[in-house]
């Protein structure tokens, strides 16, 4: 059910801006807003989660709690590519369909690069995705990158939770592209794509082997006009090439399809394959165990960054910093002798 707010609202979408609204409401009112799918609710707190403010951090924290009970029933999917792909035509057809045809409720939580001056998200997917962001049934949240590789958000986990309380039964996450560190990505879905484009040379080159091994799917994107006989040329080739790969240990096969965001049969394929791959893996198991293990490394990666975020707002772990700085500056001790000898005076033997 979604409740539709006839005001508007203008959503904080800069983490390093603190938010205007909701400043007075209360968790047990947001969260009661969030599970019956009101998209402003939702938006808001995702703001929350976002922030960078210390003290919304208590807030943000009970919030994830409260909503645990209603996650984990969406099928989560990621979408990465290099720039100019074509990934917002993409999810925005493809997530079009899932609205109009399956009737599902989609949410995409798209992770813009960020401006070098305001930190914040440029918002150049929800521009793209003008059809999307206008649909009922959908949801569409660009975030800020900020200084995080493979373009994942800080916050993405927390904003996927968000979205599966708020009742969304797909939710999809896209990254800014291929980069170094696209197993951020991997450990926070349920199926991870990859799209590709004919007539950028070898259909080979400028795919990192680590990054088709990682597929669960690859589809050969702008497959229409003059480049429908490429893209089946090149589906062919991707598909010889994924036989010397190893076997994956979902037990899952890695499919090759070709798209086209004109023809609605392209996105029934792609759906298509999407559902095997759940039915597959849920049958062995793979799809849960994959799940708790993600919870695991999700906890250990908050507690290190929890870890980081308290030993700098240490005040005498920072004069100690711009001491040791100054020393390096002037070759007086070496880096990692600097290090260390913060690091000893901060953890204490017992």
């Amino acid at each position: 059910m979604i409740i539709k707010n006839k005001h508007k609202t203008t959503l904080n979408l800069n983490p390093h801006i603190p938010a205007k609204k909701p400043q007075n409401i209360s968790v047990e009112a947001l969260f009661s807003e969030i599970i019956q799918g009101n998209k402003v609710a939702l938006a808001q707190g995702i703001t929350r989660i976002e922030s960078t403010a210390p003290h919304h951090s208590p807030f943000a924290n009970e919030l994830i709690t409260k909503i645990l009970p209603y996650t984990g029933k969406a099928v989560r999917i990621g979408i990465t590519g290099v720039p100019g792909v074509g990934k917002s035509t993409f999810i925005e057809s493809f997530g079009t369909y899932c609205t109009d045809v399956l009737q599902k409720k989609v949410a995409v939580l798209a992770i813009d690069p960020s401006s070098s001056v305001s930190k914040g998200s440029i918002l150049g997917d929800k521009t793209r995705m003008e059809t999307l962001v206008k649909n009922d049934l959908a949801f569409v949240r660009p975030s800020p990158s900020g200084t995080t590789l493979g373009g994942v958000a800080k916050n993405t986990r927390e904003a996927i939770l968000l979205c599966e309380a708020a009742g969304f039964e797909v939710i999809i996450i896209e990254t800014v592209g291929v980069g170094q560190s696209e197993t951020l990505v991997k450990g926070m879905v349920d199926f991870f794509l990859l799209l590709n484009i004919t007539g950028a040379g070898d259909e080979l080159q400028g795919i990192k082997r680590g990054i088709m091994e990682m597929a669960d799917g690859i589809i050969i994107n702008k497959a229409d006009g003059d480049n429908a006989k490429k893209a089946i040329f090149a589906q062919k080739e991707l598909e010889r090439a994924l036989h010397y790969f190893p076997i994956n240990p979902s037990g899952w096969i890695p499919k090759v399809l070709t798209y086209s965001s004109l023809n609605y049969e392209k996105a029934t394929d792609v759906w298509q394959m999407i559902t095997e791959f759940v039915e597959t893996t849920q049958a062995n198991q793979y799809f849960f165990k994959n799940r708790n293990q993600q919870n695991q490394v999700w906890f250990t990666e908050t507690l290190k960054e929890g870890v980081l975020q308290r030993f700098y707002a240490d005040e005498t772990i920072q004069k100690a910093v711009e001491i040791a700085l100054e020393l390096i500056k002037n070759n007086q001790i070496s880096p990692f002798t600097a290090a260390k000898n913060i690091l000893d005076g901060w953890v204490k033997p017992t």
